[in-house]
């Protein structure tokens, strides 16, 4: 099978191998990956715990963080794959930031009371009985005075402490913070395809801590085969095909759909976005049933990831409820949906499938059950609370990194090409030449032969000339234009040895085209 030349030295470029270029990207991609953080500041505290008001909340931020995304302690396999650990360590960066992550002061949900409620409201009375008076004891209250990197990494209470002496084999932490929880890979490893065996899956995941599924997942819903965590796509891409990204902290692969093309970083780039209810739990698409593992799904637009949240009752959403149910604006004030600064994209440059730029938007909620029967969280019940949305972007990439993949992917192949054309060019042209002596030669020999009878000393060269030059000027058929060329190359080439030089022939026959 014919490879095209650029194709071959492309495939080099795409495929992972130690200290290959696309792979030491993916294992340290120099470009600036932000995490944009937004908190849901609650403005009415005291108010809503009256009853007086719905719950208000104002977004506040965003806190900016830079993610240091890296794949560490990489071992090659021999069957086409490497494994590797995921590593996303966060830097405060403050000149991008809305505020002061330390000295901002905010009122927001004490999540280990609502979560610790929530599943303690589906227990036997002398559990909840039990967990009333826990809770009284520590004078635990429902929301909480606390700066924004308390509530995103971590903040104590006597309650969380309590629960992690108790139940450390479910609480394995005595500090609980919602990036802290998200951005835990501990423990963690993937198997990526190299591209050894399928240049197209080069970067994309086989498994997950050992496995093809999730196990919080059934069936479809727990496949993570094939997908992309954004640091490579799928090479080649086609326009009509989907593709799978998936984050840990999204506890599922999401299906990306091609939207447009556009230009980023002088690069040509596919746009993709979240195929269409991609948050559902079975409302639209029967298949999505195993997104719902319970007999009240939550709302549309809500996707119920509790098990990858060590039990806490944690809902993800578009930011501000984009695309979700109306309901839960009844829930709550202060959201407002907006397309272009709530919906994620994905520009994808098709032929290597790096990323160019994108933003990845999430908003983490918590979705309550009743909580009538335990102390201090009544007014939550049944509630879907807003805490806080993210935003991992890629803004542009690095102007030597994109003016090496311009080189390759726009200028590379056009070098290619022309080379190709010089090299047909030239070729034709020596074949002409070639041609044109072969027919002066053949003209020489045929001008000094002496046509002999059969038996009157004819040189083996003459009698192949006159076995082959018929009488009357019939078209050739291809056998006998091959046995022709064929039995006349021999002879010529042994009659071209007898010449001193090919120089000499050359000038030869330039001597006898001036006396012509």
């Amino acid at each position: 099978m014919f490879i095209h030349p650029y194709q071959k030295i492309f495939n080099s470029k795409v495929r992972f191998f130690d200290g290959g270029e696309i792979f030491e990207m993916w294992r340290a991609p120099p470009v600036d990956l932000y995490l944009r953080v937004h908190l849901f500041n609650i403005t009415n505290p005291d108010e809503f715990m009256s009853g007086k008001e719905k719950l208000k909340v104002k977004e506040v931020g965003p806190y900016v963080y830079r993610e240091i995304m890296s794949h560490q302690n990489v071992t090659f396999n021999s069957n086409g794959t490497l494994t590797a650990a995921p590593s996303h360590p966060l830097e405060w960066v403050p000149e991008l930031s809305n505020g002061d992550h330390e000295k901002d002061q905010l009122t927001l949900p004490h999540i280990a009371l609502l979560s610790i409620a929530d599943v303690g409201s589906k227990k036997d009375i002398f559990t909840r009985t039990g967990l009333n008076i826990v809770i009284r004891q520590t004078n635990s209250l429902p929301l909480a005075k606390m700066s924004p990197k308390e509530f995103m990494f971590g903040y104590k209470s006597k309650l969380m402490t309590l629960g992690h002496r108790v139940l450390s084999t479910w609480i394995d932490f005595d500090k609980l913070g919602l990036i802290d929880r998200m951005y835990n890979f501990k423990g963690d490893f993937e198997t990526v395809y190299t591209g050894e065996n399928d240049i197209k899956k080069a970067g994309l995941l086989d498994t997950y801590r050992g496995s093809t599924k999730l196990p919080q997942w059934e069936g479809y819903c727990g496949n993570i085969q094939n997908t992309s965590d954004a640091t490579k796509f799928p090479s080649s891409l086609d326009k009509n095909e989907t593709i799978y990204f998936f984050r840990k902290s999204l506890c599922r692969a999401k299906p990306l759909v091609y939207v447009n093309s556009t230009t980023s970083s002088g690069l040509k780039g596919y746009v993709y976005k979240f195929a269409e209810n991609a948050n559902d739990n079975g409302r639209y698409d029967e298949k999505n049933k195993c997104f719902c593992k319970t007999k009240k799904c939550l709302p549309a637009g809500l996707l119920d990831v509790r098990e990858c949240y060590y039990g806490f009752p944690i809902g993800l959403s578009y930011p501000h409820f984009l695309d979700a149910d109306p309901s839960l604006f009844e829930m709550v004030d202060g959201l407002a949906p907006n397309r272009s600064n709530h919906e994620s994209y994905f520009v994808i440059q098709p032929e290597s499938g790096l990323p160019l730029d994108l933003a990845v938007r999430y908003q983490i909620n918590m979705a309550l059950g009743d909580l009538d029967s335990i102390s201090n969280a009544g007014k939550f019940s049944n509630m879907v609370i807003p805490m806080l949305w993210t935003e991992n972007r890629l803004y542009t990439l690095p102007a030597d990194l994109a003016s090496r993949f311009h080189m390759y992917l726009n200028i590379l192949p056009l070098v290619v090409q022309a080379i190709m054309y010089i090299l047909f060019t030239i070729g034709v042209i020596f074949l002409a030449i070639s041609l044109r002596k072969f027919t002066k030669s053949s003209k020489k020999l045929s001008s000094n032969v002496k046509w002999l009878g059969e038996n009157d000393g004819m040189s083996s060269m003459e009698r192949k000339l006159s076995a082959y030059v018929p009488e009357s000027r019939r078209r050739m058929s291809d056998k006998e234009m091959d046995m022709y060329f064929t039995s006349l190359v021999t002879p010529l080439n042994q009659a071209l040895d007898s010449f001193e030089t090919i120089q000499i022939a050359i000038h030869e026959e330039n001597d006898d085209d001036e006396d012509d």
